[in-house]
């Protein structure tokens, strides 16, 4: 069990965000990426960085997907695939971040772009639960690179172990634990609400 932080960050899709990239990627691929190979697309392919930081439009990705991987379908019909692969706040979500903020302030991190961001925003009813939200998009800075992280530290007046980070990728989890911050790999809410019980802020 850890010290008590002062702030609980939390990444978004995958963790409090029904976000699945992987497996209709494998189906986009023919099965020419496995699982691992998928993940590690949204974490390492040049044109999802673009994305990520704020430097192309969804559609814009979404042409580059389509030529990519020689998908039979049109540019605007991957955009709508990439926005459909965001089905909605996890069951629970919202009502656990309204339990925890009564004794935490709450902050997100998340990588993410113009067209997930606005559908969260508009649909999920999680932003207005967090003091700050991190969107890579907006501020042009990526996880797992350092920088993000440091502005966060920046933002918040705090650092270390001050910081307990949830992420479901586990290069951005090893970041964070790098700079001090106790992070945990979870991948799904329950897994959330194991590391929080465990932890004893639950």
């Amino acid at each position: 069990m850890s010290g008590k932080p002062s702030v609980l960050v939390f990444d978004l899709g995958g963790v409090l965000v029904d976000w699945n990239g992987i497996d209709p990627l494998i189906r986009l691929s023919g099965g020419a990426l496995q699982r691992e190979a998928a993940r590690r697309f949204w974490m390492e392919n040049p044109a999802v960085e673009r994305l990520d930081l704020g430097q192309c439009t969804p559609l814009e990705f979404s042409a580059t997907m389509v030529d990519a991987l020689q998908l039979d379908i049109t540019p605007q019909q991957m955009r709508q695939q990439l926005s459909d692969w965001l089905a909605g706040a996890y069951p629970g979500a919202a009502e656990l971040l309204e339990s925890l903020s009564r004794h935490f302030p709450l902050a997100a991190l998340s990588n993410n772009n113009a067209l997930h961001w606005d559908k969260i925003e508009r649909e999920f009813g999680l932003l207005r639960h967090f003091g700050d939200a991190f969107a890579s998009h907006l501020l042009h800075l990526r996880k797992p690179d350092a920088a993000i992280y440091a502005h966060v530290e920046r933002t918040l007046g705090l650092a270390g172990e001050q910081i307990a980070f949830f992420d479901d990728n586990i290069e951005c989890v090893s970041a964070a634990r790098e700079r001090g911050w106790q992070a945990f790999h979870t991948v799904g809410l329950a897994q959330v609400r194991a590391a929080l019980d465990a932890q004893g802020w639950l």
